[in-house]
């Protein structure tokens, strides 16, 4: 049966419900807190330090992990990522061996997984084999950040039939057209780009989101979270006040880039996730 056969006889809803991505945010919204998510670029310093750090951010309290796939044209990352990226390649990084990291992981944790990527090598291994492959791994979600949800069933499919949800984008910028579109397909929770263009180059402003982001909660299916331009604990308690995650990126990759050895880089990286952490547990308003 092909992709655009099962669409057409499978209903538009969430497949997560009751997987590891629905039951944390079940339990953070019974502690009246948002959720932590931090992503990691995988390969950025070797996939042995990797392996460290994501022990670490769940020690430093992350609730959810995004774990980035490089690829060589990642064009919504703003310099930061994209150099992090080239140096996951350098040192071997593939697909492959990203869902190897989470069958480790997952011998220690149950903390859910994102797989952050572009269709361009998620496409390349198969969204069957890769559906297949991720469920195997561990893996929770995968967030294609170049697939819209028009040409997403090819890949969004696979996945809801193994119980893995498919992240989408909002922004802004998005017409209430595509915020029905999204919210038509949405599961695991909707990602809400804080500010226009790639990540790491402007700073998120709470206050100029907020009213939209709210309105999205109302009429989701899922939870909302809110990344791009998150890098203090000021901003991620005001962004906890509205929305249901905050996801830091950037401001890791940066921290790691710039820190003179492996062990310092991880211990920079925890030291800030541990304060942004804590700053999504003193929530204000629903």
């Amino acid at each position: 049966m092909t992709a655009r056969s099962r669409a057409a006889e499978a209903p538009e809803t969430a497949p997560g419900d009751g997987g590891r991505l629905a039951r944390r945010f079940a339990l953070l919204r019974e502690r009246d807190e948002a959720a932590f998510v931090p992503f990691v670029m995988s390969g950025d310093r070797g996939l042995d330090t990797t392996a460290t750090l994501l022990d670490e951010l769940v020690e430093a309290g992350a609730d959810v992990i995004e774990l980035g796939v490089p690829f060589s044209d990642p064009m919504a990352d703003g310099p930061v990522l994209q150099r992090a990226a080239t140096r996951a390649i350098a040192a071997g990084t593939t697909l492959p061996r990203v869902l190897e990291l989470v069958v480790d992981f997952r011998r220690r944790s149950d903390v859910p997984i994102v797989l952050f990527g572009y269709a361009n090598p998620f496409f390349r291994y198969g969204p069957e084999p890769l559906a297949e492959a991720a469920a195997r791994a561990g893996v929770d979600a995968i967030l294609c950040v170049d697939t819209p949800p028009e040409e997403a069933d090819e890949l969004r499919l696979p996945l809801r039939e193994r119980g893995l949800d498919m992240i989408f984008l909002l922004a802004p910028t998005s017409t209430q057209a595509r915020i029905r579109r999204v919210l038509s397909v949405a599961s695991g929770f909707v990602y809400f780009v804080s500010v226009a263009g790639v990540t790491g180059v402007k700073t998120a402003d709470p206050h100029a989101i907020e009213t939209l982001v709210g309105r999205i909660r109302r009429s989701s299916p899922v939870p909302v979270g809110v990344g791009f331009g998150i890098s203090t604990p000021e901003q991620a308690s005001e962004l906890s006040r509205f929305s249901d995650a905050v996801i830091v990126g950037s401001h890791f990759s940066k921290l790691f880039e710039e820190a003179p050895d492996d062990a310092l880089a991880v211990r920079e990286v925890v030291r800030s996730a541990r304060a942004l952490k804590d700053a999504t547990r003193r929530r204000t308003a629903p």
